[in-house]
């Protein structure tokens, strides 16, 4: 690769990509890996990024399909692997499906989350983030421990191919937690936002802006109603899909300066914060109560859930619980 003498971030990134892709040698497939609110629109704005014309339907817990794009002439067209979680949070264990030994070092997550439910928010943002992190996280010890394994690299130390280390001149790289997988945080349903209160939408605004430079990640709002914002959805899926390189420069540009969190009516002293994570979070709990978080407890057996009931089958299921309940002593 020639000698790059610029100092421009972004000619850094256009160099990077224009070099990967003028070679021809047979590139990893990519995994992306879609979560977020359950109906948030996670499946609408695949669809819209694949150019399907379909109509979205429920997704059953979790759902896999493939994109193809061409990546220059005689050469094999790069595939990624499209996988969607649904139901929200109740069914994070899945996680360890999509991400595994294989799939980690090429593999991108996509965080939708519903601008509509901000109540909602924080909660499922943090549980979902928590469950592909433990797992990124058991994949990358597993690969740790097979390295020490190996003769003469016991005393070596490793670091996982895949994981990622930020440039010392990162801004607040002290301060920060980067996610292990380049991640993209999108709120969703923005038209809906945008008749939201001015003041809580800086808080939602401004609490997503420090989460995604918490995590090193990137962050957009978008609507399937717009063309526009989704077109901007679009490239970077494409990037994310298709390129290797191009969002680990990109999200570095996105926090200049957020600020302390917005709020009024409390002394964010009082709330005695363990670190800064912690105060954003009591901030915006403060503004945006979870709501009734004991009678929205989410269904653990999916079997249960009203979004994907099946009468005859749920009556014959029933009948089998009811005879095998009559059978105990």
């Amino acid at each position: 690769m020639p000698k790059i003498i610029s100092d421009s971030l972004w000619e850094l990134a256009t160099a990077e990509v224009q070099h990967q892709e003028s070679e021809e040698e047979t590139v990893s497939d990519r995994t992306v890996f879609l979560m977020g609110s359950k109906a948030g629109g996670k499946t609408s704005i695949l669809l819209r990024c694949l150019e399907r014309d379909e109509a979205p339907k429920p997704t059953l817990a979790l759902e896999y399909t493939f994109g193809r794009r061409a990546r220059g002439h005689n050469t094999p067209k790069a595939i990624a692997h499209l996988w969607e979680l649904g139901g929200g949070t109740s069914l994070s264990d899945l996680v360890q499906i999509p991400i595994t030994s294989v799939s980690v070092s090429c593999l991108s997550v996509i965080l939708v989350l519903d601008l509509s439910k901000p109540n909602d928010l924080w909660v499922t943002m943090e549980k979902l983030l928590q469950a592909v992190q433990t797992q990124v996280d058991k994949v990358f010890s597993q690969a740790a421990q097979a390295h020490k394994s190996k003769a003469g690299t016991k005393n070596q130390p490793f670091v996982h191919p895949a994981a990622r280390v930020l440039p010392k001149d990162y801004p607040d790289r002290e301060l920060i937690s980067p996610f292990p997988v380049p991640l993209l945080i999108i709120g969703s349903k923005y038209d809906l936002f945008q008749d939201f209160d001015s003041e809580k939408k800086k808080v939602v605004s401004k609490t997503l802006r420090f989460i995604a430079h918490y995590h090193a990640a990137s962050l957009i709002f978008t609507s399937i109603k717009s063309e526009s914002l989704m077109s901007k959805i679009k490239s970077f899926f494409s990037h994310l899909a298709f390129v290797t390189l191009w969002l680990h420069f990109v999200f570095m540009t996105f926090f200049l300066d957020i600020g302390p969190p917005s709020v009024t009516d409390v002394d964010i002293t009082s709330l005695h914060a363990k670190n800064p994570k912690d105060l954003w979070r009591k901030v915006y709990e403060h503004v945006f109560p979870h709501e009734n978080a004991s009678e929205q407890k989410e269904l653990k057996d999916p079997s249960k859930d009203p979004q994907y009931s099946e009468p005859q089958i749920d009556a014959m299921r029933a009948q089998k619980d009811q005879n095998e309940y009559s059978k105990e002593p």
